[in-house]
């Protein structure tokens, strides 16, 4: 459980500190992503139903394996720690996310992943949301 929570710390250092090797508490780090826009370039809105509410889990996907058609009720960063995934944003069009990748997923969009490589796929989904909203919507 600590090697999560570590991980999840150092993803959101990474993501909020943005491009560039830093220096913060003594130690590097090294920005992938910060923006205030989604992948297909929506508002990043945080929810206001309650009291803040940060969800972490991995993601793993077997070769093949598909996702079901989706929507997300909260703002979600996603890194991508191994494996391919092809995400079908419909209108928006399809993106290919690889290990080393990470993004700010579409919230008001309805989208559907799958496991395009030959091995599994891993995710780090960190959810940024509040009590009485919902990090993932079935559409």
């Amino acid at each position: 459980m600590n090697r999560l929570l570590s991980a999840v710390v150092v993803a959101f250092a990474v993501a909020l500190i943005g491009a560039g090797a830093v220096s913060a508490q003594g130690y590097n780090l090294t920005g992938t992503r910060s923006t205030s826009k989604t992948i297909v370039g929506e508002d990043i809105v945080y929810p206001t139903t309650g009291k803040a509410v940060v969800t972490s889990a991995i993601v793993v996907m077997a070769p093949g394996e598909r996702t079901i058609l989706h929507r997300h009720g909260v703002p979600l960063f996603a890194y991508m720690l191994e494996g391919e995934l092809t995400v079908d944003y419909g209108a928006h069009g399809t993106r290919v996310y690889r290990q080393g990748d990470s993004f700010m997923e579409a919230m008001n969009v309805s989208h559907a992943g799958r496991n395009t490589g030959t091995g599994t796929v891993r995710i780090l989904a960190v959810y940024i949301g509040a009590e009485g909203s919902k990090d993932v919507v079935a559409d």
